[in-house]
């Protein structure tokens, strides 16, 4: 069997697939037309987040029969183009958990804190102790919009601040919410109402497209912040843009963006706005165990053809 690497994973992997005696090329950062002439080798390919594998390249993938994404979400493949073909998409939802709740965290403290503001300003020379006025994690609440994996582990951490949690997950038993800490609410207006911080861990699809939009800032508290370390389409970034400019929001710190990379999105300019790029699931053990878990994905796959 024949599997295509598209965008980087592990050596570990990579070995792991051929020590179990598949071909294995590596073809990284290739345009979409070399792509649609490469993939009609391939009984495999596997993708991150960079190989956008729409319809048009599916159509070309005379012999493909299962993609692998490396990572949480299938939202850069033609789901239903790969289904026509009797194509299996699947993905490694675990391997990164823990660095995305890492990450989400670090937002949070560097937000609250002045991080990114007050090291900039020290390195420039600059005292500016009185300037740097912070708000503690203590005794906040925190809203999780999506209580899956990633929620559930971002609530572990947030308890260990000593915050209280709230949790709008319409897909999952309210019963492991509470398990896991996490008092469930019925809707998803009552979180925005409550929480002092909201924390998105959503998959971008038709229904959760612009959930976070001027209308729904509206209901959130006067003050509170915003966290996205899922997709950024989740969020209307105009809207945020308002929101955080006007004073009704006083922070957010993003990670993934409609546009990615961001060119001229005027929160860019935003002293209240901590960004990074899409690095979420960037650490070497997160890396480790997604070369991994796709490669277990694949053999899994076809021990069972």
């Amino acid at each position: 069997m024949k599997v295509l690497i598209c965008d980087p994973i592990a050596e570990d992997g990579i070995n792991m697939l051929r020590n179990n005696r598949f071909e294995v090329d590596i073809k990284t950062g290739m345009e979409k037309e070399e792509l649609k002439n490469t993939i009609k080798n391939y009984d495999a390919i596997v993708v991150r987040s960079a190989t956008k594998v729409t319809s048009d390249v599916i159509e070309c993938a005379e012999n493909l029969k299962l993609i692998v994404r490396g990572g949480v979400g299938i939202d850069n493949i033609d789901v239903n183009a790969a289904k026509e073909k009797n194509i299996t998409v699947l993905n490694t939802p675990t391997a990164s958990t823990v660095s995305v709740a890492e990450h989400t965290f670090a937002l949070l403290l560097s937000l609250v804190r002045s991080i990114s503001l007050a090291d900039k300003g020290l390195k420039e020379g600059k005292w500016e102790k009185k300037k740097f006025k912070g708000t503690e994690l203590y005794n906040k609440t925190l809203g999780l919009i999506g209580t899956g994996r990633i929620g559930l582990a971002v609530a572990k951490r947030a308890i260990g601040f000593e915050m209280k949690v709230i949790g709008y997950d319409p897909y999952l038993d309210p019963n492991i919410m509470v398990d896991n800490g996490i008092n469930p609410v019925d809707n998803l207006d009552e979180l925005l109402l409550k929480a002092d911080i909201i924390s998105l861990h959503i998959p971008l699809t038709e229904d959760t497209k612009h959930l976070i939009n001027a209308e729904k800032i509206q209901k959130m508290k006067d003050g509170a912040i915003l966290i996205n370390c899922a997709r950024g389409g989740v969020v209307d970034e105009k809207a945020l843009y308002q929101a955080l400019i006007s004073g009704k929001l006083a922070g957010a710190a993003l990670d993934v963006f409609e546009q990615e990379p961001p060119e001229n999105s005027p929160l860019l300019k935003l002293d209240n706005v901590i960004l990074t790029p899409h690095i979420g699931a960037a650490t070497k053990e997160a890396q480790k165990r997604v070369g991994i878990e796709s490669a277990k994905t694949i053999i899994q796959f076809f021990e069972k053809k």
